[in-house]
């Protein structure tokens, strides 16, 4: 993952000191990973890269602190997440902050929260729930949250991808229909 992660910074001409940063970024989110889980299959494992990745494939220009938030920020498995006292000197303090202001799932001012959100955190945001949702399927330790996850999905972050990027609201979509026959 750090290799295709690399990969697509490069392909994307991002500058080379923000590659450096993406790319401790991501080591770091990965702390908590293989500490915590003894299966590199699991869903979560390559959570940070494949959130990082989505932006650099699907959205035509991101800012690298953009690429940071998404990679650091973990909105399913709470025992995932990098502390913030570990983040301290390794991520900008900009970036933590903006991490503090993206909502978590089942917030119950989701969609008012997600509508402050500036343009690129909604894009480090929507990325983010998008992996996860991706991988839902997989994820049978969430199978009595499925029926919830999709009702949240259709009334909150498809409507909110649907503002801030056509692609994303292609790909939120598609997962929504998909998914829809799965429940």
């Amino acid at each position: 993952m750090a290799h295709s992660l690399r990969a697509a910074l490069r392909s994307r001409n991002v500058a080379p000191d923000a590659q450096e940063a993406v790319g401790r970024v991501f080591a770091l989110a990965m702390q908590p990973r293989i500490a915590a889980l003894d299966d590199d299959r699991h869903p979560a494992w390559l959570h940070p890269g494949r959130s990082a990745l989505i932006l650099l494939h699907d959205v035509a220009q991101v800012d690298s602190i953009v690429l940071i938030v998404a990679a650091l920020h973990e909105s399913v498995d709470t025992a995932l997440q990098v502390p913030t006292a570990e983040m301290e000197g390794g991520v900008s303090p900009a970036a933590v902050q903006a991490l503090a202001r993206i909502p978590m799932p089942g917030d119950e001012r989701l969609v008012e929260r997600l509508l402050l959100l500036n343009s690129g955190l909604a894009l480090a945001a929507l990325s983010e729930r998008l992996d996860h949702l991706r991988h839902l399927h997989m994820r049978e330790d969430l199978i009595d949250s499925w029926s919830e996850t999709h009702a949240e999905v259709s009334r909150a972050w498809l409507p909110f991808a649907a503002r801030t990027d056509t692609t994303l609201a292609r790909r939120y979509a598609h997962w929504a229909r998909t998914f829809a026959k799965r429940i």
